[in-house]
């Protein structure tokens, strides 16, 4: 089984004002973007690796400061073997949240921070 980074996320109170900080600041370039009804992620690269920052903007945002607060940060991971990954997931008692419909789950580090686990190409066009 392996696994491989796929993105950072981070939660931002404005959208617009973090993409003009992120491509000025960074050079990052927008690569994709989805909208959902309660938020929108727009996935930022650098191009060289297969690392991407996906930032996340609430369309009912919260106040910056809250950003934090409310686990609203997260890295994420693909794998080849996502049944057996889950499997090994739940063995560990590391799972936080399985989103059935969705085909992903989350696990806890030991210090809370959030892990997102995808199937392999769940919806990257790379």
């Amino acid at each position: 089984m392996k696994f491989e980074f796929l993105h950072v996320n981070l939660c931002v109170s404005d959208l617009e004002k973090s993409l003009e900080f992120y491509r000025e600041a960074l050079d990052l370039k927008e690569i994709r973007r989805l909208d959902f009804p309660e938020f929108i992620m727009v996935y930022l690269t650098d191009n060289k690796n297969n690392l991407e920052l996906e930032l996340k903007y609430l369309k009912k945002p919260l106040a910056a400061e809250n950003l934090l607060e409310k686990e609203l940060f997260h890295i994420a991971m693909q794998v080849d073997d996502y049944d057996h990954a889950l499997q090994k997931h739940k063995a560990m008692n590391c799972i936080a949240v399985i989103n059935e419909k969705a085909g992903i789950y989350f696990i806890n580090d030991p210090d809370n921070y959030k892990i997102e686990i995808l199937p392999q190409n769940f919806f990257y066009d790379k």
